[in-house]
């Protein structure tokens, strides 16, 4: 106590720390330069600082304050020596088209440092139309009946019948507009159509999903020319065309600059306009079965008829699949899932230019911003759709069966070592439908949030095959036995597939979510970017001074949330999810902080630490994941059954970016300060943890919830496909987890007999009811309920077996091509053709009988 007075006597004392209160609150609120320049002036006032260090103090605080005087002295050099060093990447102009490509949404709020809370919260939560509703109601339940997945897998393909009602119904034209004869659906109505249908038949569902995402009638509906758009999509909403696009090469991948496909522009004897088009694609799907090809190519204009020079660029075009020297016909075998998924080739063929080309003279060489600014379709609208069907499928089948299936007296849901997988899987399908819908919101208020569909993609992906293993792990035997009662084997396969389309996993994840989210979500750095490639003085002042007092914001805001653990941090709401907003305050200032240090310590060359970009793009991606979940229980009113779902994603959420905090510290490289962050900071890191695993307790709710027959589980796992008919195998099982749930308290009052002895312990299961019911423990209708539920029971984890005759039979014979030799698509080897577009690419078996163990 004696020290105060001296404390406070000290010239260093209280005034001292009031000026280091003030410069905190300066910091931590990113307070302007000049405001910095005044509490610098009164601290050496009241200190009384001699003159000279006050006018030296003054100088500076004018140079750095006067834009003219300031651009001259300090802000010219810096840009020369950042030119001279090299320090900011060069960006091509294929680089510049993606990044410039589409919004900054809410993404660029979580990558600020200091989110604004209220911005996410405001977003609507969407809800399905009147007519979307009817239309899954009505034509896609009437698909899901009829589409059945076995009988799929056994003719290799969608029937005849099947394609004929997706034509009839506008399937493949859900998001054409209305006045071209689509159905006109909104994001949340498509995502909604394709996560039913895939719960049902991935076939189906790949087959409607392409039409409607990254394809012809897309880049129709807005880059197209009237004339295209009056001819072409009238006849892809009715299904008088089948599109395809055609972007994947043998060396052209993820890396869609490297494509050799090209056209080229001449004059024909008629004095119009040609293009003549050569390819070699892959992976296409519908390309055999397609009657407009949509083709991305690189653009020659050798005598520049166009007037925008000779080599224009990757271009987008619409290729009829009759014109001569199309060379379609050959399949791809996608892991055994019969989706039609091809090669094609073109040589040689001629087509008129202006009906041609997407957009027509004018899109010549805008094809790579068409497709950017397009993917959003894809990435934040199909493969989510059906990844989260999938999710949804596998925590009913998951579900039901860990309580139908019996081993030691007990279902298995009641063990620990089943509770823990079952958690993931509902964790995951309550956290990635509030992500699915979360994005549909801001897809249909007109945003193109590039990163954020980058995001989803990947995450959906990949937890979609995970979730899918563990629900394969729980239902053991019945997984992977294949015939028409299993229903995970096929999903389980073909969730491998959407990890590879609309850009690879691996380069979205190091490059994409990161990569470009970094310079596109950045408040400064694209600006900064530009300004040095244009030698723009003025620009490049404007964004790198303001960037610095960005990082000073953040370097205070991250070390003051980390010490009080954002107890201190604003946050929207109250209630459950009020800690959860502060501790994303506290990730994202931590998370942006990091990031500057790491863009300024590395420069151009952080992109090419993928391992690094892949941990913040892991930081990253977890945040929005969880703003979304936080939106989804807060929009949905707080429901207190759904609070162990939001806690449990929650928690998952924030134990991800621990990993990935504690893998920065532990990798990133800083001059002079290396030790620091991998030794005190990184130790800190850990004991002070943003975050841990899901409690058991939590878990314990999560997955007997998805066990419990009901409307909450129903409303979880809502917009799927449950069929009534008990002979289907997600019928029975959801039959038999009805019975045993109401059973549970028939069978309780036999249990409590045996207790107390009043019903014999070791006896047969039949006897044991009858004494039950002979000694009045039990009604003749509660002993009849226990027999069916045993009876279904018994039936529902029953697997298929074939006799060896059959099992030989639903082999079907494909012969494989060996893949045409050459890189380029002119001259290369032809493809053998076997009919062009007819349906029938595969031969049909007779469906083997089937009979239950």
């Amino acid at each position: 106590m004696e020290a105060l007075p001296f404390f406070a006597d000290a010239p260093w004392g209280w005034a001292s720390l009031g000026i280091l209160a003030v410069l905190f609150v300066l910091g931590f609120t990113g307070a302007p330069l000049w405001l910095w320049a005044v509490a610098g002036l009164a601290a050496l006032v009241g200190f009384g600082a001699p003159v000279w260090l006050t006018a030296i103090f003054v100088v500076l605080a004018i140079v750095f304050n006067v834009p003219t005087i300031r651009r001259t002295v300090l802000t010219r050099p810096v840009m020369g020596l950042m030119d001279a060093l090299g320090f900011l990447p060069t960006i091509s102009p294929t680089e510049q088209t993606a990044i410039e490509a589409g919004t900054v949404w809410v993404e660029g709020e979580l990558f600020s440092g200091k989110p604004d809370f209220d911005r996410i919260m405001a977003e609507s939560y969407p809800e399905l139309t009147p007519e979307e509703q009817a239309f899954l109601d009505g034509p896609v339940e009437e698909l899901c009946q009829m589409a059945d997945e076995w009988t799929t897998m056994q003719e290799r393909g969608l029937s005849q019948e099947i394609w004929d009602f997706l034509k009839r119904e506008r399937f493949l034209g859900m998001i054409v507009p209305k006045e071209y004869g689509g159905l006109g659906f909104s994001a949340i109505g498509a995502s909604s159509v394709l996560q039913k249908i895939d719960t049902r038949n991935a076939v189906a569902a790949v087959t409607v999903g392409v039409p409607n995402s990254l394809g012809p009638a897309e880049l129709l509906i807005h880059y197209g020319t009237e004339e295209q758009r009056d001819y072409y999509l009238p006849r892809l909403a009715d299904g008088t065309d089948i599109p395809a696009f055609a972007l994947t090469e043998p060396n052209a991948g993820s890396d869609a600059g490297a494509i050799s496909s090209r056209g080229t522009v001449f004059r024909g004897e008629d004095g119009e306009l040609y293009v003549r088009l050569n390819w070699r694609k892959r992976y296409i799907t519908l390309a055999a079965v397609s009657t407009v090809l949509g083709l991305a190519f690189k653009l020659d204009d050798p005598d520049n008829l166009l007037g925008k020079g000779t080599d224009l660029g990757i271009s987008c075009a619409l290729v009829p699949t009759d014109s001569e020297g199309v060379v379609l016909g050959r399949r791809h075998d996608p892991l055994g899932i019969p989706f039609y998924n091809c090669p094609t080739e073109g040589h040689d063929v001629v087509l008129p230019l202006e009906f041609t080309i997407i957009g027509g003279a004018e899109g010549a060489g805008q094809g790579w911003k068409m497709l950017m600014e397009s993917l959003a379709a894809g990435r934040g609208i199909t493969l989510p759709a059906g990844a989260v069907g999938k999710i949804k499928l596998a925590a009913r089948v998951a579900g039901a069966h860990a309580r139908v299936r019996q081993q030691f007296g007990l279902p298995i849901g009641k063990f620990e070592g089943i509770e823990e997988p079952l958690a993931r899987i509902g964790g995951a399908a309550y956290m990635l439908d509030a992500a699915r819908r979360y994005t549909c919101t801001g897809i249909m208020h007109g945003a193109k949030p590039a990163v954020v569909t980058a995001m989803l993609k990947y995450h959906a992906t990949e937890l979609c095959r995970a979730r899918l293993s563990d629900a394969m792990d729980i239902v053991g035997g019945n997984g992977i036995s294949r015939g028409p009662r299993n229903l995970l084997a096929t999903q389980m396969a073909s969730s491998f597939i959407g990890i590879t389309v609309e850009g690879a996993n691996i380069l979205t994840r190091t490059l994409m979510i990161f990569g470009q989210g970094a310079i596109r979500c950045h408040p400064y750095a694209y600006r900064e970017i530009e300004a040095l490639m244009a030698k723009d003085v003025k620009g490049f002042d404007a964004a790198f001074w303001p960037h610095i007092g960005h990082v000073v914001r953040n370097a205070f805001r991250a070390l003051s949330l980390s010490a009080t653990r954002g107890i201190f941090a604003g946050a929207p709401v109250g209630g459950p999810t009020r800690r959860y907003w502060q501790k994303l305050a506290w990730t994202s200032a931590s998370f942006a902080f990091l990031a500057d240090l790491a863009m300024g310590t590395l420069g151009g060359d952080l992109k090419r630490k993928e391992k690094l970009t892949g941990r913040f793009a892991d930081i990253f991606s977890w945040m929005y994941l969880g703003a979304t979940v936080l939106h989804r229980f807060e929009t949905e009113g707080r429901r207190k059954e759904d609070e162990a779902f939001m806690r449990w994603a929650m928690d998952h959420a924030f134990e991800q970016m621990q990993e990935a905090f504690d893998g920065l510290y532990a990798n990133i490289e800083v001059p002079g300060a290396t030790w620091l962050f991998r030794g005190p900071i990184a130790a800190w890191s850990r004991f002070n943890r943003l975050g841990s695993a899901p409690s058991d307790a939590i878990g314990h709710k999560v997955a007997q919830a998805i066990q419990v027959p009901g409307e909450h589980r129903e409303r979880l796992l809502a917009e799927m496909f449950v069929p009534s008919d008990k002979e289907e195998a997600l019928g029975r099982l959801e039959h038999a987890l009805a019975l045993a749930y109401e059973s549970d308290g028939v069978m309780q009052k036999v249990k409590q007999a045996i207790r107390r002895k009043a019903l014999p312990r070791k006896v047969a299961p039949k006897v044991l009811v009858e004494q039950a019911v002979e000694k009045g423990i039990i009604t003749p209708a509660e002993a009849q309920l226990l027999q069916d539920a045993n009876a279904a029971r018994q039936d529902a984890i029953q697997v298929d077996s074939f006799t060896l005759d059959e099992y030989k039979q639903s082999a079907v014979s494909m012969t494989p091509v060996p893949p045409p030799s050459g890189d380029g698509a002119t001259g290369a080897t032809s493809l053998e053709s076997s009919g062009g577009t007819a349906y029938g690419a595969a031969t049909a078996p007779t469906e083997p009988s089937v009979k239950d163990v």
